[in-house]
């Protein structure tokens, strides 16, 4: 599991983490909400080690993420940053294959031509193989990267905002793509979303972020409420149960 331990973090002299303290285990799909500046991809970056803390840590299995050797964490977590521009030119198979880095080194064995297989079959980039990232739309450049971060073959994936430009076809079919990887490979998924009604429709768990802190964590059906959207987002929704699902209506 991962256990977030009193984390603090300021930018200059401004609080962005405040005692953040959680308990994640091993499988499922855990959303990270709130609005903007509410420490949503800190959070994500602290616990990936791609920022420090001032104060806390982060325990991944029991291994502090902060003294724990690149080698070994490489193989326990994978991250999906939000910004993933990808200036090379590469083929979807050499991209995806960056992520067997960790075992390979560079040098794919059989094995890890397996796992590449594996994930372009999972995310259905099989026809897409051989192309060029820059000749991809942007929902199939996601998938490729999802698909990169899933053949590095973690138990913890982060994925912070991968909904990001896609429409609202390529944003489905990512999010049942995440809850297939939790499902299906039982992985632990921690993503960091906006749209308050995929995180009710996707996952297990929705902590819920203000001002540098967790101010809710709660499953979709106890989060989903009128008062809670008021005080996280500051307007008023109405929560109707859709298909078993709680789903948030606002407009100004």
């Amino acid at each position: 599991m991962i256990e977030v331990q009193s984390l603090n973090k300021k930018y200059g002299t401004t609080p962005v983490l405040k005692e953040i303290n959680l308990t994640l285990p091993d499988q499922g799909v855990t959303a990270l909400i709130g609005p903007n500046g509410a420490g949503k991809s800190t959070l994500l970056g602290v616990m990936s080690r791609l920022q420090a803390a001032d104060a806390g840590r982060v325990m991944i299995d029991g291994l502090d993420v902060h003294q724990t050797s690149n080698a070994v964490l490489s193989k326990k977590m994978a991250i999906l940053r939000q910004d993933n521009t990808i200036s090379l030119r590469l083929k979807v198979y050499d991209f995806v294959a960056f992520g067997r880095f960790p075992y390979s080194q560079g040098k794919l064995t059989q094995e890890d031509m397996e796992h590449v297989d594996r994930a372009l079959d999972y995310l259905n980039l099989n026809d897409l193989r051989h192309r060029y990232l820059d000749e991809l739309s942007g929902g199939q450049r996601q998938r490729a990267c999802i698909a990169m971060v899933l053949c590095q073959n973690t138990k913890y994936l982060l994925l912070d905002e991968p909904l990001n430009n896609l429409d609202m076809k390529h944003a489905v079919d990512i999010m049942k793509l995440i809850r297939r990887a939790a499902d299906d490979l039982q992985k632990q998924v921690v993503v960091v979303l906006h749209d308050i009604n995929f995180a009710s429709c996707y996952a297990d768990r929705i902590i819920a972020m203000k001002l540098g802190g967790v101010v809710y964590d709660h499953p979709p059906e106890l989060l989903m409420t009128t008062d809670i959207m008021r005080d996280l987002y500051g307007i008023e929704m109405t929560i109707h149960s859709i298909q078993d699902r709680p789903i948030g209506f606002y407009h100004l």
